[in-house]
């Protein structure tokens, strides 16, 4: 995206970290599948990566939940609306809104079919949780919908963490990231959260 880029899921150091820990209980939460439609590529080839992610996460745990996309605000959207966002978001995609949605349409009922093959909860979207922007979660839901998504119930939720732990965590590097061009590399440590995790991003 502009200046930033990062590299595919496949591709990323998270397997290997994941493979050299101990054993623990774990989750995995296959999730925001459908960027790869802006980029050109098709949903028969995106659900192939998703398969891939879950055939992996499937020698971790057999604790796994796949979420849908958000098709409710995608399918709302007017062009010019579309293409504000596609500019902003990846100048490079030339697709039209037709297919875009008809793309996310296919990828959605595809994620729908893997989950099921792989025995995995799967997650629709709540369209409440969306509002001028048709694809990320508004800041004011975040709490509501990760508790739906991850199936915790209010009272399992930590306290909410400061603000400057928030930034923290916002400004954190990954492991691997190019920006204008140039690669950057952060050994990946882990930050310590309030509550008592800790993040590493990949």
């Amino acid at each position: 995206m502009a200046f930033r880029g990062l590299p595919g899921i496949l591709d990323a150091g998270l397997w290997a970290a994941l493979e050299a820990r101990s054993p623990a209980a774990t989750r995995a939460l296959v999730t925001d599948v459908g960027n790869d439609i802006l980029y050109g590529f098709s949903a028969e080839q995106t659900l192939a990566w998703v398969e891939e992610a879950l055939d992996r996460v499937a020698r971790l745990t057999s604790d796994v939940v796949v979420t849908g996309l958000p098709l409710a605000s995608i399918r709302r959207l007017s062009n010019g609306k579309f293409l504000a966002f596609r500019s902003v978001l990846v100048p490079s995609c030339r697709l039209s809104l037709a297919q875009v949605v008809e793309r996310s349409e296919a990828v959605g009922a595809g994620l729908v079919r893997l989950a099921a093959r792989h025995r995995a909860r799967f997650v629709s979207l709540d369209p409440a949780w969306y509002g001028f922007d048709p694809i990320h979660v508004r800041p004011a839901m975040w709490l509501p919908a990760w508790q739906e998504i991850l199936g915790a119930p209010p009272a399992a939720v930590a306290t909410r963490g400061s603000i400057a732990e928030g930034l923290r965590l916002y400004v954190m590097a990954p492991e691997r990231r190019w920006l204008f061009g140039r690669e950057q590399v952060t050994p990946q440590r882990g930050v310590a959260l309030r509550s008592g995790g800790r993040v590493w991003l990949y």
